[in-house]
């Protein structure tokens, strides 16, 4: 995922008094941020100015932090079921403002109407996840380690957490935070993607309307100050990232020099697998949804296709399911590609395909100059795919993070096998083929975190923790699922025992029930 943190920041005019303001969340209450330093929220369809964004001052950010430090005192307490609750109210909220949560999320950050709903859904199931946090936070019980001695863990947890979270899935990646960690008892404080963080404020609204404390949830704003801040901040005691490589790598160095638990979900180069024998018409469409969906700018896109033997045959049947996509505004009915999310995003994968022309990939299917399907202001670039495909290409070594297939060949599945396992990253992966036992040899010999057999890159339902490898992968524990719940708690080991004899006296006492 490109770098979030190299965005301009720029002061505020007096013509821009008119548009609305992004608010923070400090404490229950909605403020005004004294900053400063604002930047527009646009409108990646239409260029239209839609909000301004604060870049919160340090302190505000670290009235965040004591807002949340105050609430833990009281919110770790809190009966585990009154816990619950307040998640199966939120789920409820969620799926009640599930068309308006998708509008501003396709507004701001411009996936198609379908997509954004998807985006919102695979969150509430996290949130769903997180109302079972009765079941979920349980710990261990031996009974007579030694001579009426017993021993037990208590997952507790362990204070104030924070998220930075990027623009891609505004409404997906922050919901796998909070909630989780929330649940589990602890307080926390979001920065979320600062190129569109409306549709993150209205799920903020609706996690107080479900009743969460004041100062449990916290949410604040801004670039490489405020993560630098949330690294360095000794009263936050964990930090969840999802993002580019670069910031992932720094966040998790800086933030574990300050002695905090990190987990970084970061860069991508997935890669799917074709055999000749796969079914043919199932394995095009997910592949066209997979590599173009959401204009190519999810972590989890199929970026490569590796055509094992007689599957070379099938590049003129992928180009022709690519030509069949609409591209336009994602609030139009029957769009299937947005646009990407800014100015810079477009130029730097136009910048991307211009370079695998000059490195000798063969260009099959253009997609510079779009066909768009009404205002054809946006920052649109169309289904592109690219043939022989080598490792030292740009388009291959760096992660495009745009609507751009590439396609590579092998003569057998070793060979496509070791082609994958030699690319730094390990986020995702597929294979399509009919055969069990090719299947099975490809699930075991890769080196990556998801792999789906006939199912495009998948992310994992909340039941399974996200897991990842290699490069695209930092910290020991995955977000959501089983893994997460130790990420979000200390485990705490008791070993007891009792006696029977009075404790002045020495003599031994009856029990009695009476």
């Amino acid at each position: 995922m490109p770098n979030e943190l190299a965005a301009p920041e720029r002061a505020a005019s007096a013509a821009e008094a008119a548009v609305p303001t992004v608010k923070l969340l400090i404490g229950g209450r909605f403020v005004e941020s004294k900053t400063t330093v604002w930047r527009d929220v646009v409108n990646p369809a239409t260029q239209q100015v839609l909000a301004r964004v604060p870049y919160a001052t340090a302190d505000e950010i670290a009235l965040a932090v004591e807002s949340a430090k105050t609430a833990f005192k009281t919110w770790r307490a809190t009966a585990i079921g009154a816990r619950a609750r307040i998640f199966l109210k939120y789920q409820q909220l969620i799926r009640e403002h599930m068309k308006e949560l998708a509008a501003i999320l396709t507004a701001e950050q411009g996936k198609t109407l379908p997509d954004a709903e998807g985006d919102v859904f695979r969150g509430l199931e996290v949130v769903e996840h997180a109302a079972s946090i009765g079941n979920l936070q349980l710990g261990e019980l031996a009974n007579n380690v030694a001579g009426g001695v017993d021993t037990y863990t208590l997952l507790q947890p362990i204070g104030v957490c924070a998220g930075i979270t990027p623009f891609n899935f505004p409404a997906m990646i922050p919901l796998w935070m909070f909630p989780m960690a929330i649940a589990c008892g602890n307080t926390f404080v979001l920065k979320p993607s600062e190129q569109d963080p409306m549709v993150t404020m209205r799920l903020a609204e609706l996690a107080l309307e479900a009743g969460i404390p004041p100062g449990v949830l916290n949410v604040i704003h801004g670039g490489e100050d405020a993560v630098n801040a949330i690294c360095d901040h000794p009263d936050i005691k964990a930090v969840s990232f999802v993002g580019s490589t670069g910031v992932g790598t720094h966040v998790h160095h800086r933030a574990s020099l300050a002695g905090k638990r990190v987990q970084c979900m970061m860069g991508a180069k997935n890669h799917g697998v074709v055999l000749p024998d796969a079914h043919r018409e199932q394995t095009l469409n997910a592949i066209a949804g997979a590599a173009f969906g959401a204009a190519g700018q999810r972590c989890m896109a199929l970026t490569t296709v590796v055509l094992v033997g007689a599957a070379r045959n099938w590049i003129p049947d992928l180009v022709a399911k690519a030509r069949t996509l609409r591209v336009g505004a994602g609030d139009r009915p029957g769009i299937d590609v947005g646009p990407l999310v800014s100015r810079a995003a477009k130029a730097r994968v136009l910048g991307l395909i211009e370079q695998g022309l000059a490195e000798g990939a063969t260009l099959e299917l253009d997609g510079r100059s779009p066909e768009v399907a009404g205002d054809a202001a946006g920052n649109f670039v169309g289904p592109t795919i690219f043939s022989g495909v080598k490792p030292g290409m740009a388009i291959y070594d760096q992660e495009i993070f745009g609507p751009v297939l590439l396609l590579a060949e092998a003569d057998t599945l070793d060979d496509a096998i070791a082609f994958i396992n030699a690319n730094p990253n390990g986020n995702g992966t597929a294979v399509f083929t009919q055969s069990g036992a090719a299947a099975r040899r490809f699930q075991e010999e890769i080196d990556v975190g998801q792999v789906g057999i006939n199912v495009p890159i998948p992310v994992p339902v909340p039941l399974f923790s996200f897991s990842g490898s290699r490069a695209s992968k930092l910290g020991d524990l995955g977000p959501y699922g089983k893994q997460v719940i130790l990420f979000y708690t200390q485990t705490k080991t008791v070993t007891q025992r009792w006696f029977d004899d009075d404790t002045t006296t020495g003599v031994n006492t009856t029990i009695s029930l009476k």
